[in-house]
């Protein structure tokens, strides 16, 4: 009876903690599968969701979007925003649509764990993605802060404050928020001029249930920094070993966002080679908002 009782009782709990993943898939079952990944910490999917999961899956794909544990519309107070815990939450999305393999599409921080899942997990992987994706940290943030200084330097209070920044912990929420408070200043996140698709991808979006659902945890950098010792990651030599293991990786990334240097960006060109990268123009950091025409075909060119 006691046996019985403690399988019950691991169904149930099983069953609570599958539910506090939000997730939803577009398309048909017979295509091909992506998994898109959102940034963060404190992100989430409503942005792409909205805007366009249905339209890549109109393009033959079977796409499929979530909220990490603890992040957006997965809300969960116990979430410890550890990449452990990400990995689990991904494995959960294969389990519950019931995938073998699949293409990962990570934006922003969420290239991090696209490339970290890939490396661990490759037999599950189709291809690696990375759209707007972070994969050299210090790198971007000591390009913010030299940017800012350049931009800056006849400022003496801007100055000051990037001053503070430099000698905050590298490896802590404060600094990293810092570093992209001052990108924000900068317009390092801004489209320079929207097409009246962009325009009216923003509009419908703000007018959506989705943006009515654009919760970001406020916690959940806090969080990660505290339980993660991975972070402020280097990820180059992880994305040469996930090719060496023989999964494509693509990479998409806007001109005029300007988080990254132009080493970083030939960087990633010479891991991706020049045939699986792209650079667009007037685009900024969400890509598949800024020039969604331009990331649709990118992917339907790498991926079909």
């Amino acid at each position: 009876m006691k046996s019985i009782f403690l399988l019950f009782f691991t169904i149930f709990f099983s069953a609570i903690k599958a539910q506090t993943i939000y997730s939803k898939d577009y398309g048909n079952k017979d295509n091909p599968p992506v998994i898109f990944i959102h940034g963060g910490p404190s992100g989430n999917a409503t942005l792409f969701e909205s805007t366009t999961a249905e339209a890549l899956a109109n393009k033959g794909f079977y796409v499929i979007v979530y909220d990490r544990r603890g992040e957006g519309r997965s809300k969960d107070n116990q979430a410890t925003m550890t990449f452990k815990e990400s990995f689990e939450d991904l494995l959960q999305i294969y389990k519950t649509y019931n995938l073998k393999k699949a293409n990962i599409l990570g934006h922003s921080f969420g290239g991090i764990i696209a490339t970290l899942f890939t490396d661990q997990y490759s037999q599950k992987v189709s291809s690696l993605t990375l759209a707007g994706a972070l994969f050299s940290q210090q790198e971007t943030y000591d390009h913010i802060l030299s940017s800012a200084k350049e931009k800056f330097k006849d400022d003496p209070t801007k100055l000051k404050q990037i001053s503070d920044i430099e000698n905050l912990a590298k490896n802590s929420a404060e600094y990293r928020k810092s570093c992209y408070d001052i990108a924000g200043d900068m317009n390092f996140f801004t489209m320079p001029d929207p097409t009246p698709k962009s325009q009216q991808l923003r509009n419908e979006y703000n007018a959506s249930i989705f943006f009515k659902t654009n919760y970001r945890n406020p916690a959940s950098p806090l969080k990660f920094y505290k339980n993660e010792s991975q972070n402020n990651l280097d990820n180059k030599s992880i994305l040469e070993r996930i090719k060496k293991k023989g999964v494509p990786v693509f990479a998409i990334y806007g001109k005029d966002d300007k988080i990254f240097s132009d080493k970083q960006i030939n960087d990633l060109i010479k891991i991706t080679g020049k045939e699986n990268f792209t650079l667009v123009n007037n685009c900024s950091h969400y890509l598949f908002v800024d020039q969604q025409d331009e990331f649709l075909k990118f992917m339907v060119q790498h991926l079909h």
